[in-house]
């Protein structure tokens, strides 16, 4: 579906060089210019290669968006106060939930941002370039960075933090499936003289096959870049990093609180934060409260909102709704690896594609979701992806679901459906289950409090898990269903999908990248990973002369981009 426009608007920053856009990608400009989708896969495609955003949107014969006014500078009062979900913070590589880093991104800060019209920014990075081959990336930092404790930047600081995303073994470290590339599969640490300090702002990775989604794994919420000594148990007792935050409190279930460093001179200084103070209020998992805290003055701003409480919001006096279509979804999975009772019944094919079968992912929109988004084909990869094919709508055939669950033995087993107690995922869930009983196949709900469903949501035998919009396809599927890696809930291996898998990753022209994920996209079908229903439109709502808070594609908060007008 095509992009849906949103107020949010990039912060001002110093800019970067007017990087050109590479040749290989021109030919792509010209039919790029003709049609929205193919619009938002150049963007993607020429900024994820280095070229400026001034550039791309040159290519295609548009103007660059809008800077935002660069406002006056904030009075010592200044404060926001935002609705979200609080976690516990632990060492970023480990992060699974988008809230934690909301946090930390007030003093650990990123080489890359990804912004919602579909390009790549620098931040800790002023620029980037990739070899025509896509093996060959050249990291420029961006000059007069210092760290909070007034030490420098350095190359040597990239290259610590590119070290410690490979370490394969550190657990629940999710940045080795994204740089997987770079790690070697003897050791499970980075390959040796693969990235190395080549220049005094510069660093130089030298892969050995082409990938082509490095600069979006750096942008991705995991990859925060940490200081020299970093230890997760001390990260807010000595909040060391290159932002112009401080965390003052944390109380996961509860607050946190950030406020302006300003014994720091922040590299962005003069275009950016704005705020004293910034506020991390946790309502609960129940949008009513989040709804009494808008109403009662408490808040100014909400992290995401979903139905029956969208209106609602929409409709309180000073207050402004945002939306934007996404990648972001909901995967009601079988674990093929879990043991039920002796027997890992979601192991057998039949099985899965018996729940598939039993399924209408459009009764499941309407009932989930409230119709507030898109239909989606059980892969995982959406029309926002620049790689993404088209195939047929999954087949819904009750009848043929239940002949296959007999077929498989399985006609008498019941299956326990897991989710979160909230609104949207547990309405997605409560819709499967009434499709599944309606096909004759047996199933009871278990709906879990946040704590112990969030405990266990990587091993559950037949649960929901929602997941955020990835800028790549290939990206989606190197994190959650290659084998192995961290985030395979899924427990699914396939060796001929790992192998096309790394085909599609080191493949750079888009149409051949295209076939390529058809053929991916056609094996997660055929093989039942998941029921995965539909793309979620995103809502959050942010009290008028609030800038910089329209809902992120990805659910990040910047701290540094928030400003009363």
């Amino acid at each position: 579906m095509p992009d849906r426009p949103t107020s949010q608007r990039p912060t001002p920053s110093r800019q970067a060089p007017n990087r050109p856009v590479p040749a290989h990608l021109l030919d792509q400009a010209a039919s790029a210019k003709r049609d929205p989708i193919s619009r938002r896969e150049f963007l993607a495609q020429a900024s994820s290669f280095g070229a400026s955003t001034a550039a791309a949107y040159a290519a295609l014969g548009l103007p660059a968006p809008a800077q935002a006014e660069e406002p006056t500078a904030p009075t010592t009062d200044t404060l926001v106060r935002i609705q979200m979900t609080v976690r516990d913070l632990r060492d970023p590589r480990t992060y699974d939930w988008f809230q934690a880093a909301n946090v930390s991104r007030g003093w650990l800060e990123y080489l890359v941002s990804y912004e919602n019209n579909g390009t790549f920014r620098g931040q800790l990075l002023e620029s980037w370039e990739i070899s025509d081959d896509g093996a060959r990336y050249v990291l420029n930092l961006r000059p007069g960075v210092r760290w909070n404790d007034g030490s420098a930047f350095t190359p040597a600081d990239v290259i610590r933090n590119i070290e410690r995303w490979c370490e394969r073994d550190a657990p629940g470290n999710s940045m080795a499936g994204r740089f997987a590339v770079l790690v070697d599969p003897a050791s499970g640490r980075m390959r040796t003289g693969a990235v190395a300090e080549t220049g005094a702002h510069q660093v130089t990775l030298s892969l050995p096959r082409p990938d082509i989604s490095l600069i979006a794994g750096m942008a991705d919420y995991p990859a925060a870049i940490v200081p020299e000594g970093f230890d997760p148990a001390t990260m807010l007792e000595t909040p060391i990093g290159t932002g112009p935050y401080l965390p003052e409190v944390v109380e996961p279930g509860l607050r946190a609180t950030l406020v302006r460093n300003e014994g720091h001179t922040w590299w962005n200084a003069g275009n950016g934060a704005w705020m004293q103070r910034i506020e991390f209020i946790d309502t609960g998992t129940d949008p009513s409260a989040a709804l009494a805290a808008a109403q009662g003055g408490e808040i100014d701003m909400t992290h995401t909102i979903q139905d029956p409480f969208i209106d609602a919001f929409g409709a309180l006096d000073g207050w402004d709704q945002n939306e934007i279509d996404t990648a972001a979804t909901i995967v009601i999975r079988p674990n093929q690896l879990a043991e039920v009772d002796g027997q890992q019944p979601y192991k057998d094919a039949r099985v899965r594609r018996a729940l598939q079968l039993a399924v209408s992912n459009e009764v499941v929109l309407e009932l989930g979701y409230g119709n507030r988004g898109a239909v989606a084909e059980n892969h995982h990869i959406a029309p926002l992806h620049p790689e993404y094919a088209p195939l047929p709508a999954p087949r819904y055939d009750p009848d043929a679901a239940r002949a296959l669950m007999a077929e498989a033995g399985m006609a008498d087993f019941e299956h326990d459906l897991i989710s979160l107690d909230d609104g949207w995922r547990r309405d997605t869930c409560d819709a499967v289950a009434a499709l599944l009983a309606d096909a004759g196949i047996k199933v009871r709900r278990t709906i879990l409090p946040g704590p112990d469903y969030w405990d266990g949501w990587a091993s559950f035998p037949y649960s929901s898990t929602d997941w955020g919009h990835r800028p790549l396809g290939v990206q989606t599927y190197a994190l959650a269903y290659r084998t192995g890696e961290a985030w395979n809930e899924f427990g699914w291996s396939h060796a001929a999908f790992d192998a096309k898998l790394e085909q599609a990753l080191a493949t750079l022209d888009i149409e051949a990248r295209r076939e390529l994920m058809a053929q991916l996209q056609t094996m997660v079908q055929d093989a039942g990973v998941t029921v995965q229903p539909y793309w979620r439109r995103l809502y959050n709502h942010t009290r008028t002369g609030l800038q910089g808070g329209a809902h992120h594609i990805g659910f990040e908060i910047r701290p540094a981009e928030l400003r009363w007008a």
